[in-house]
């Protein structure tokens, strides 16, 4: 539902983290749905929002979900005001109505990523599970492929079907439990990403071991979904990494959950409780366990040497279902819990501010948003105290804008 917008608003008094830095401007105008001017004085007449004792950050960025009912309006109640859907419904053809739905987050999606026929993510489902949503109007491509060719061929028809960038599964099930699970072949990987080269569209890859990861940078993907939880890391693939110009997005959230570590400390938490219903809750409290042999330490040194390296780190949480068996995770809620991850690994909290607003629209061409200047999208958080000092004032949520138009209490 759209709302109507108010013809100006000025935000006044509040510190301003603009997605790269703190600023010593205190005033925001939002014109419509737009960034009218940073600094200065409110002009005569807009509305004013007193943002003292706040800061004011660019809507937040998930830049790994995976959609549900529901998920996008939970997700901008808690200030993430894009979420990127790496295997969804929501390609172009299908999110229409989301784009001017002002009660949503908007997304972007990979649709359907390239994976062999019993290949990953089919792993994750109990038998006889069937997803609790209704169906889109246009249906997904499935782009089971098995062949060099076949992986190329795909990826013209997922571009022509709305999918924003190609995904690629390269997983052999070791993590999840399920070694000698159908994977990718480095010959199928390389051509599908060389096809997608061809248009110029992004690329990335579901990456969960060393292995996985190396075999993405050969083929020349632009980043990976995941940080590598089977071993620690080496300064070679960490350099491997680099030079390859990859992008990681490290969901150590999921990570966790591999692990056996619920959300359940989050979900106590007031500023969360409040906002999620019974089955994100439980969801929540619950854990994916499926990899209790991992060191949630090793993954810190990981993503602590990649951000040292000068590699791109970019905040993602791989949030999917209200179900247990995807559980650790809640759809806003987790990308928080994930800048907290980010700073535990030694990232300063402005470096993961970073990591969930100007990085991950820089990484994924998303030039409209990410960032608080003067023309571009009014999607904003205002949050009370600085959670440049203590990352979890991300939380303290005071308003939020999609466009514009502030989302009602």
């Amino acid at each position: 539902m759209k709302r109507t917008v108010m013809a100006l608003t000025a935000i006044t008094g509040a510190q301003i983290f603009d997605g790269e830095k703190t600023t010593g401007v205190r005033t925001v105008v939002i014109d419509g749905g737009r960034i009218a001017r940073v600094g200065g004085d409110a002009p005569q007449g807009s509305e004013i929002v007193d943002g003292s004792g706040a800061t004011l950050l660019p809507g937040l960025i998930d830049a790994h979900v995976h959609s549900a009912p529901g998920s996008l309006a939970l997700a901008l109640r808690f200030g993430v005001t894009t979420e990127l859907e790496m295997q969804g419904m929501n390609t172009r053809e299908n999110r229409g109505p989301i784009a001017d739905d002002d009660t949503l987050a908007d997304v972007r999606s990979s649709g359907f990523a390239i994976t062999p026929p019993g290949g990953h993510p089919s792993e994750l489902m109990p038998e006889g599970f069937r997803p609790k949503w209704d169906l889109p109007p246009v249906m997904p491509l499935m782009p089971f492929s098995t062949t060099p060719e076949e992986a190329a061929a795909f990826v013209p028809q997922l571009l022509a079907r709305g999918s924003d960038f190609i995904k690629f599964m390269i997983d052999d099930g070791s993590v999840e439990g399920h070694p000698g699970l159908p994977s990718l072949d480095q010959a199928t990987v390389n051509a599908g990403v060389a096809e997608a080269k061809k248009y110029g569209v992004l690329t990335v890859a579901h990456a969960l071991t060393v292995e996985a990861t190396r075999m993405a940078a050969e083929a020349g993907i632009d980043g990976v979904t995941h940080v590598f939880m089977d071993q620690p890391h080496t300064a070679e693939i960490i350099s491997i990494v680099k030079d390859a110009g990859m992008f990681v997005i490290p969901c150590i959230t999921l990570n966790a959950s591999m692990m056996g570590i619920t959300g359940s400390q989050l979900a106590d938490d007031p500023r969360v409780a409040a906002r999620l219903d019974s089955e994100w809750d439980r969801t929540l409290r619950s854990s994916y366990n499926r990899y209790p042999q991992g060191k949630l330490d090793d993954v810190y040194a990981t993503v602590r040497a990649l951000d040292a390296a000068g590699v791109d780190v970019l905040a993602g949480t791989d949030v999917s279902m209200p179900e247990t068996f995807f559980g650790g995770l809640a759809h806003g809620a987790s990308l928080h819990h994930e800048l907290q991850y980010l700073v535990a690994a030694g990232l300063t909290p402005s470096r993961a501010l970073r990591a969930a607003t100007a990085t991950t629209a820089r990484r994924f061409h998303l030039s409209d948003r990410g960032r608080i200047a003067e023309g571009l999208r009014a999607d904003l958080l205002l949050v009370d105290g600085d959670p440049t000092h203590d990352i979890s004032d991300t939380l303290n949520t005071r308003a939020v804008w999609r466009r514009g138009t502030r989302l009602a209490a």
